[in-house]
């Protein structure tokens, strides 16, 4: 892959300040302090949120506890989502730091998943690579690393450790030059007001002329309501990383580089907020 280090380094180490507090209708023994953090973007909020759990249950009844769970604004965050979806999807028009309320009760069955432990988010993850890998290189590359290269990536990830986890993901980022990029670039295109998960469909990089196919190209095909006509107002914001890539950018660019560490480009596309 081009090698952009600098850009990679800039996405790992992206950060959300963030300020949890505890839904009010929770019992107390005493104030519930809001408590602080920088959120990795790159990360999952089930798993970097353990000091905001501690921090919390000092003040909760023992038997009220039961799951964790976060919403923003009444609606419930997706664990399995990366946090910087979670994050450009509902509060990318909101002033800093993002609030986010803590729930021990009452789990919202039909909007979340549940997540006992580190190791369900450990199981989704590589499940994502994998599937990122198969639309890649036919799953080739994670089928030739060793159970060990799999658990650097996941321990990389994890203790949010850029070069462990890169010197493994190098790897799945790495194609025939002759071919241009990948076989298909993993991507998923998220909206807010919309019932599907999300948008996900094979798009190839480089076009049957041999032509490399953009940002503006992957949107014409699969979601061309995010495009804005000349004489039209803009009427949505396309997100990758807190950001608005220009639409000429190569797609195979955008994959190498501003993937998540699952592989998959995500996409949020939100509607301008209104004055």
């Amino acid at each position: 892959m081009a090698d952009d280090k600098d850009v990679l380094r800039d996405v790992w180490f992206g950060r959300i300040p963030t300020c949890f507090t505890l839904y009010p209708d929770e019992v107390t023994e005493r104030e519930a302090e809001p408590f602080y953090l920088l959120l990795p973007r790159v990360s999952y909020l089930t798993l970097v949120t353990d000091k905001v759990k501690k921090h919390f249950l000092k003040v909760v009844k023992a038997e009220d506890v039961e799951e964790v769970w976060f919403e923003y604004e009444g609606t419930p965050l997706k664990w399995h989502y990366p946090i910087g979806v979670l994050f450009d999807l509902h509060a990318s028009n909101t002033a800093l730091p993002w609030s986010v309320t803590v729930h021990f009760k009452d789990f919202p069955e039909r909007d979340l998943l549940h997540c006992p432990s580190s190791s369900v988010i450990e199981a989704h993850f590589m499940s994502s690579i994998k599937e990122a890998d198969a639309l890649k290189h036919k799953g080739q590359v994670i089928h030739d690393m060793q159970k060990k290269d799999h658990k650097q990536l996941w321990m990389g990830l994890q203790n949010d450790k850029f070069d462990q986890f890169w010197a493994m993901n190098r790897k799945l980022m790495e194609y025939p030059t002759e071919e241009g990029g990948f076989r298909y670039v993993p991507f998923r295109i998220y909206q807010t007001l919309s019932e599907r998960p999300f948008i996900q469909r094979l798009f190839r990089p480089v076009s049957a002329e041999g032509q490399a196919l953009t940002l503006g190209d992957l949107l014409k095909e699969v979601f061309p309501a995010a495009m804005c006509q000349d004489d039209e107002p803009k009427r949505y914001q396309v997100l990758v990383h807190g950001i608005e890539p220009l639409l000429e950018t190569p797609i195979q660019w955008l994959s190498e580089h501003l993937s998540h560490p699952d592989n998959f480009l995500h996409i949020s596309v939100v509607p301008v907020a209104s004055d």
